[in-house]
């Protein structure tokens, strides 16, 4: 189900994109079996503080990314394993402001099993990547919510900064809670030494 660029603004398209053995693709319906193993192995939507959609539900979040990338709010991705062919995981350019030269990189999820073995630097690459060096971004915004300590030290070591917090910036009907959403960015002027770290991540992980 793949969008013409004649459809959606250069920021919602999703160019396939390859670097140290991972691809990057349009997401599609046809990924929806692999990403349904994904969250139900690693058990990925049972975490409280994570919109990770559930096994059942999957093809339902599919469709609704391709229409927020219809509307040209959203670009989502695949990301393909390149050894196996397999989707392991998702991740989006979202809140997309095109007349400010502005997106966030989020809704990422990654199956457990490829955690820890370069996977998710070699797409955060190509999606910096592309957003300063094509799109000239003038910043990449990264959110998660405070409770998520994992996903807040994976963005720092980036080399993302910290902007701030949201203080009950969101309300979850599910689990009656509100979210702190706390919000990280990149520069252009940052970008260089950004690069360099993942690409130092990834030849230690032998993929470059």
């Amino acid at each position: 189900m793949a969008l013409t660029s004649s459809e959606i603004n250069d920021y919602a398209q999703t160019p396939t994109m390859e670097y140290a053995g991972v691809r990057l693709e349009q997401l599609s319906p046809e990924h929806a079996d692999d990403l349904a193993q994904v969250v139900t192995t690693g058990g990925l939507d049972e975490i409280w503080y994570t919109s990770v959609p559930s096994a059942q539900d999957m093809l339902g979040d599919i469709k609704k990314r391709l229409a927020l990338q219809a509307a040209g709010e959203m670009a989502p991705f695949a990301i393909i394993d390149m050894s196996t062919g397999k989707a392991v995981g998702a991740t989006t350019y979202l809140n997309i402001d095109e007349s400010n030269h502005r997106a966030e990189i989020g809704s990422t999820y990654l199956s457990p099993e490829v955690q820890g073995t370069g996977i998710n630097p070699a797409a955060k690459f190509m999606l910096l990547q592309r957003a300063f060096e094509e799109l000239d971004c003038f910043s990449v915004a990264f959110c998660t919510h405070w409770h998520n300590e994992v996903s807040r030290a994976a963005i720092a070591r980036l080399g993302a900064k910290q902007d701030g917090v949201l203080r009950n910036h969101k309300y979850d009907p599910i689990t009656g809670t509100l979210r702190d959403t706390v919000i990280f960015s990149i520069l252009p002027h940052e970008w260089p030494a950004v690069r360099t770290n993942l690409q130092a991540r990834l030849a230690r992980h032998g993929r470059i």
